[in-house]
C-alpha cells in the first residue's frame, strides 16, 4: 500500500539508505552459512526487497540508495523493477562505513533528510514510518524509531573468557538492570544530511581502538545532539537469529 498523502513543495528531498554490505552470520543457520540475510528468501521475496518496498510505501521517499558490497551482483536482481530505487556497490567494513560512503556518494544538500534503514527490517510498518517522518519534519536534528523495553533486563556477569569472545550459550547474573526510561532502538533513524554527514565522519577518525556506533544516533549523540525517540512497531523488528525468520515471515 502506497501512502496517499499529498506530494508537497519543500526545499529538501526526503532519501533513504539501506546498508546491506553485511552477512548477517546470526541470523543464519548451518546449510544457509553461505547466504547474505538480506537475500533470505521471505514469504515469496527476498528480505532486502520487502525491507525497500516498505520505504517506498510512503511517496514522500523521493529515493531509497541501497548500499552493498562491492562485487555484489545479486542486489540487483533482487531489487529490479521498483521505482525509484538505486542501488551502489559502496559498502565499508562496517555499518557505520557503509552509511558514510553512501551518504557521501549520493551528495545531498545538508538540509536533505536521510532515512538509514536495516536491510533486516522487513516488516516496517507504513504508519510507523509515516510516524516518524512527520514527527522528524518538525525537529531541528531528527531522530528514530524506538520501543519502550517491556522486560525485566540482565546484566551478564562477565568473566575472563566471556571478554575474549568465547562462545557460551549460558552465563551468571551480575545484577537487574533498571528498565525505566530505556528504549530498544528500531531503524529508519531520520537525520539532516548534512548533520549526519559531520557525525559519521568524525566517528571514522576516533582514536584506534575506539569500536564505531553502531547506529546513527549513536554518531548525532557524539556530537552533543539528542534525537527524539518515535515509537516503532513490534513488527519492525530486525531479523538478528535463525527463529526470527520464521517469526517474521509468519505475518509477512
Amino acid at each position: 500500500m502506497t501512502s496517499v498523502k499529498p506530494s508537497f513543495d519543500v526545499p529538501f528531498r526526503i532519501v533513504a539508505l539501506v546498508p546491506a554490505a553485511g552477512i548477517g552470520a546470526r541470523a543464519n543457520h548451518a546449510g544457509h552459512a553461505q547466504t547474505p540475510k538480506q537475500y533470505r528468501v521471505l514469504a515469496g521475496q527476498a528480505m532486502l526487497r520487502h525491507s525497500v518496498q516498505a520505504l517506498l510505501a510512503d511517496a514522500r521517499v523521493q529515493e531509497v540508495r541501497v548500499a552493498v558490497a562491492p562485487g555484489d551482483a545479486e542486489a540487483l536482481t533482487v531489487l529490479e523493477g521498483l521505482p525509484r530505487t538505486h542501488c551502489s556497490p559502496c559498502g565499508g567494513a562496517t555499518r557505520a562505513q557503509t552509511v558514510l560512503n553512501a551518504l557521501r556518494e549520493a551528495q545531498l544538500s545538508p538540509e536533505d533528510w536521510v532515512l538509514v534503514h536495516d536491510a533486516a527490517r522487513p516488516g516496517l510498518p507504513l504508519e510507523a514510518l509515516e510516524r516518524l517522518i512527520d514527527a522528524c519534519l518538525d525537529h531541528d536534528v531528527g531522530g528514530l524509531l524506538a520501543m519502550p523495553v517491556a522486560d525485566t533486563l540482565k546484566m551478564a556477569r562477565l568473566d575472563e573468557a566471556h571478554l575474549n569472545g568465547a562462545p557460551d550459550p549460558s552465563s551468571q547474573v551480575a545484577r537487574t538492570v533498571p528498565r525505566e526510561g530505556l528504549w530498544q532502538a528500531q531503524t529508519p533513524q531520520m537525520f539532516r544530511a548534512g548533520l549526519l554527514l559531520e557525525a559519521l565522519t568524525r566517528a571514522m577518525i576516533t582514536p584506534e581502538g575506539t569500536e564505531a556506533p553502531t547506529d546513527e544516533a549513536q554518531a548525532m549523540e557524539a556530537l552533543g545532539y539528542a534525537p527524539i525517540l518515535v515509537r516503532g512497531s513490534g513488527r519492525n523488528t530486525k531479523i538478528t537469529w535463525p527463529e526470527d525468520v520464521h517469526w517474521v515471515e509468519s505475518w509477512l
